[in-house]
């Protein structure tokens, strides 16, 4: 059984901030939602991994070749930005107070300091924790995102086809590396996992959930993991595989991240 779970943790005051982890973005901090915890056994190396914390970042959902020019900003001096790598015992609260800090970013400048944004800080930092390799890291560096598109619009909607018909076994067959390597992670039985999600998805369409997904016309791909993986995106920045709200305003996202070998997707992440 799983003793430390080791998480990041994000904040953000006043101000819109993005941590990443080995190139892969974990986490947005903002206004609405100005605190992020979140897990990453499955995003963290044996050995030297580089948290990054972005202050203003870009959209996530950016067109291809479409790199906005940098904002000349100048301090308020109430905003601040801070990313934590933590490992709490897995009963305790997620909380530098009470859990080993193994990494820590900060900003927070003094009123009337100028800088340019998105303003990016970058640790490297040894995880005495042992993980695997994992696959993502052997997937070849990808370019020519745009004509990726249409090809993952086709992917994505046939998954959400399946779907909507109550048939999760697509899904779980491309998602299964995925899930393979997420439960090595948390120490899991990779069967039980399946199972879960399974159980879940069948639920979700029992209960109605499935039935209307929201349409991937402006399905963007973002390049991450030093562009070895392509993460489908919605225009607002969010999965695109996501379910129409339902009555209760609730909607269900299946985020992907996927690594393409000629033309065809694997989902990694």
């Amino acid at each position: 059984m799983i003793e430390r779970l080791l998480v990041l943790k994000l904040d953000a005051v006043e101000c819109e901030a993005e941590a990443c982890l080995n190139g892969m973005p974990i986490a947005r901090a903002h206004a609405g939602h100005p605190r992020v915890v979140v897990p990453v056994h499955e995003f963290t190396l044996a050995g030297a991994n580089r948290l990054e914390l972005v202050v203003w970042p870009h959209p996530a959902a950016l067109p291809p070749g479409e790199v906005p020019a940098a904002q000349a900003l100048v301090a308020t001096g109430r905003a601040s930005a801070q990313a934590r790598l933590l490992l709490p015992r897995i009963d305790n609260v997620a909380d530098e107070s009470s859990a080993r800090t193994l990494a820590q970013l900060e900003w927070g400048p003094e009123a009337g300091t100028r800088f340019q944004a998105p303003l990016t800080l970058q640790q490297d930092v040894q995880i005495p924790v042992s993980f695997p390799r994992w696959r993502w890291l052997e997937a070849p560096p990808l370019t020519d995102v745009q004509a990726l598109t249409p090809l993952a619009r086709d992917y994505l909607q046939s998954l959400a086809t399946s779907l909507s018909a109550g048939d999760p076994e697509p899904f779980l067959s491309a998602a299964r590396l995925r899930i393979e390597e997420c439960a090595t992670a948390y120490q899991e039985d990779p069967r039980e996992a399946t199972d879960r999600l399974r159980r879940h998805l069948r639920g979700a369409f029992d209960a109605g959930r499935l039935q209307a997904w929201q349409p991937l016309d402006s399905l963007t791909l973002r390049l991450v993991a030093g562009n070895r993986l392509v993460e489908c995106l919605s225009p607002e920045g969010a999965p695109a595989l996501s379910t129409e709200a339902d009555a209760e305003g609730r909607t269900l996202a299946l985020p992907l991240r996927m690594a393409v070998v000629e033309n065809r997707f694997y989902v990694l992440r």
